[in-house]
C-alpha cells in the first residue's frame, strides 16, 4: 500500500522539500530507489534494512519502491534514510500514515538504528518551514544547529525507535524549543586590533576607507612591511553583520560542514586565507559534489590573497564575475548552482620577484622585463575590479618602538558605521548595501562631480589611461572619502585622494 513521507534536501545552499513515496507489489524481494539517487543513496538500501531489523520493527515483504520527488533533480548524500525507513514502515502501518505526512524526517541511519547527524541542517530546516511544514525530526547531534530557526516544532531523535514514537504521538520527550539567533557582540577582536599596526598611516587610511564603501583592496611592497598584519585587521572594523547577513553566513557554513561540534549563528564576518597553491575548485566552488568555495565562505567577509601573482592566473582570474556580481554560478550535468560571493577582496603582492624593488635599504636584483613579467601575470580587466590598490614601505624604527598614539580598532570603526550609516540613507530603497555596489547607470545619480573634481579626473585619466571601469571605481571611492569626511558632495580633493589608490599603474609604468 502506497505511503509518503517527506524530507528536505539542498540544491546549492538553499533546501527544498522532497517527497519520499514508497510502495510495495507481489513479487521477489527487494528494494529500488529511483528518483536520480547518488551512491550513498544507492547504499542506504542496505542501512534502512538493517536499521529496520535491528530497531525491532518488521520489513515490508515483497518488491518494494521509492521515489523521490522532484524526479529531476540529483539527490545526494545519506540524510534520506530515515524519511525512507519511515516511509517503509508505514507500508504495513507500523507507523501512521496521515501523522507521518505532516513529518519532516532528516538522517542518517546505523545499522543499529542510531541517528547520525547529516550536512546542511540550517538550509534544509529554513526550506522545509519555508514551504509550510512546521514538524521536524533531527538527530540529536544536529538539534543546536536546526534549533536556531524559529517557528517550527523541533524534535530531536537519537535512534529510529525514537523517529517512531515521535510519529505516533509520543513525541513529548523529544521536544526541543526553538529560538531566533542570537547576534550579540562578544566584544573580542579575533584578527587583532589596529593600534598593533606601527606607523603605516597610509596604509591604514586606505584600510579604512576600503572598510567604509566595501571597496577591494591591494597592498603592493616588500617583505616584512606589515602587508599580511594590516589585512588581518579589516574584520575588525568592518560594521557588525546584520540578522540576514548572519543567517545567510551560517547557511553557507552548514553546507560546507563548517560549524563545528557547538555549532551557533556565525556572528562574526568571516576572514578566509587560502594558500596560494589552492586549486580553481577550492577557489570557487564545485567538485563532483558541488560545494561552495573560499570566495563563498568570505561572503559578507574578507577574502584575503596573500602574494596574489602567485597564484595560478586561472584561479584568480575566475573570480572576476563574482567581483562584478556578488555570486558565482557553476554549472555541472547535475544541474547548474548558484552561490553568493559577495566578499571584500583584499590582497598583497611584492613591487617585483624579488620584493625590493624601489628600497633604500635593499638591492633590487630584478630588471625591468622581470618586473613586467611578475606584474603581467594579474590582468588589467582583474587590477581594475580592485578599488584602492597602494604602495607600502617599511617601517622606520622609531615608529616600530613607539607604544602610544596609535587608534583602537573601535575607534575607527565607528567612523566607518558613521560612513555606512550615510550611504544606507542615500541608498534607501535602491537595493544598493555600499559604496563599492553603486551600479554605473546610477554613478550621475549619486557620485556627481563638480566641474573643478570632473577637470580633475579627465587630467588624470589622458596622463594614466584609466579604464572606464577604474574611473568608475575611482570616483565611487571618492564618493566613500566624502562620506568619511561627513560630507554630502564629493570635492576635488576627495577625488585627488581617490586617484592616489591606483598604484599598480604607476608601478607598471615604472617597469
Amino acid at each position: 500500500m502506497l505511503s509518503l513521507a517527506f524530507t528536505a534536501a539542498m540544491f546549492g545552499i538553499e533546501g527544498y522539500v522532497v517527497r519520499v513515496e514508497a510502495d510495495s507489489a507481489p513479487g521477489t524481494p527487494g528494494l529500488a530507489i529511483i528518483g536520480l539517487p547518488d551512491r550513498a543513496l544507492t547504499d542506504a538500501k542496505e542501512r534502512v534494512r538493517f536499521a529496520i531489523f535491528n530497531s525491532g520493527f518488521r520489513y515490508p515483504s515483497g518488491r518494494l519502491l521509492v521515489n523521490l520527488s522532484p524526479a529531476d533533480i540529483r539527490k545526494e548524500g545519506p540524510a534520506f534514510d530515515l524519511p525512507i525507513a519511515l516511509a517503509l514502515l508505514a507500508i504495513d502501518e507500523q507507523v501512521d500514515r496521515l501523522a507521518l505526512g505532516e513529518f519532516i524526517a532528516l538522517g542518517e541511519l546505523a545499522l543499529d538504528g542510531l541517528l547520525r547527524p547529516v550536512a546542511g541542517i540550517l538550509p534544509m530546516v529554513l526550506g522545509a518551514r519555508n514551504a509550510g511544514f512546521t514538524k521536524l525530526i533531527v538527530p540529536l547531534p544536529n538539534a543546536d544547529e536546526a534549533a536556531l530557526v524559529d517557528g517550527i516544532e523541533l524534535y530531536v531523535c537519537e535512534t529510529l525507535r525514537d523517529a517512531v514514537s515521535t510519529v505516533l504521538g509520543h513525541g513529548a520527550q523529544f521536544r526541543r524549543r526553538t529560538k531566533a539567533p542570537a547576534l550579540e557582540e562578544t566584544g573580542e577582536i579575533v584578527h587583532g586590533d589596529m593600534a598593533d599596526v606601527r606607523g603605516q598611516h597610509g596604509a591604514k587610511r586606505a584600510l579604512e576607507i576600503a572598510a567604509a564603501g566595501g571597496h577591494n583592496l591591494l597592498f603592493v611592497g616588500p617583505p616584512g612591511c606589515g602587508k599580511t598584519m594590516l589585512a588581518r585587521r579589516l574584520p575588525s572594523i568592518l560594521p557588525p553583520m546584520t540578522a540576514a547577513e548572519a543567517l545567510e553566513v551560517t547557511k553557507i557554513y552548514s553546507v560546507a560542514g563548517l560549524l563545528g561540534a557547538d555549532p551557533g549563528v556565525v556572528r562574526a564576518r568571516p576572514f578566509r586565507f587560502p594558500h596560494h597553491t589552492i586549486s580553481q575548485i577550492a577557489l570557487v566552488g564545485g567538485g563532483s559534489a558541488v560545494k561552495p568555495g573560499e570566495i563563498s565562505l568570505a561572503h559578507h567577509g574578507v577574502l584575503f590573497l596573500d602574494e596574489l601573482p602567485e597564484f595560478s592566473r586561472s584561479s584568480i582570474e575566475v573570480m572576476r564575475q563574482p567581483l562584478e556580481e556578488g555570486s558565482v554560478t557553476i554549472a555541472r550535468a547535475s544541474g547548474t548552482f548558484s552561490f553568493p560571493a559577495g566578499f571584500q577582496l583584499v590582497a598583497s603582492m611584492n613591487p617585483c620577484p624579488c620584493g625590493y624593488r624601489g628600497s633604500r635599504t635593499n638591492e633590487c636584483r630584478c630588471d625591468d622585463a622581470a618586473v613586467a613579467k611578475y606584474v603581467g601575470k594579474l590582468s588589467g580587466p582583474l587590477l581594475d575590479r580592485i578599488d584602492v590598490q597602494i604602495e607600502i614601505g617599511r617601517v622606520p624604527f622609531d615608529d616600530m618602538v613607539r607604544v602610544d598614539g596609535a587608534e583602537r580598532s573601535h575607534v575607527v570603526r565607528a567612523r566607518v558605521i558613521a560612513a555606512r550609516e550615510r550611504q544606507s540613507a542615500r541608498f534607501a530603497g535602491a537595493g544598493i548595501a555600499c559604496n563599492a555596489e553603486i551600479p554605473p547607470s546610477r554613478m550621475r545619480t549619486y557620485c556627481a562631480l563638480d566641474d573643478v573634481a570632473m577637470r580633475l579626473l579627465a587630467h588624470a585619466s589622458a596622463k594614466r589611461q584609466f579604464s572606464a571601469r577604474a574611473l568608475d571605481r575611482i570616483v565611487r571611492v571618492a564618493r566613500t572619502i566624502a562620506d568619511l569626511a561627513g560630507a554630502a558632495d564629493i570635492a576635488s580633493e576627495h577625488v585627488a585622494e581617490a586617484i592616489q589608490y591606483r598604484s599598480l599603474e604607476r608601478l607598471g609604468h615604472a617597469a
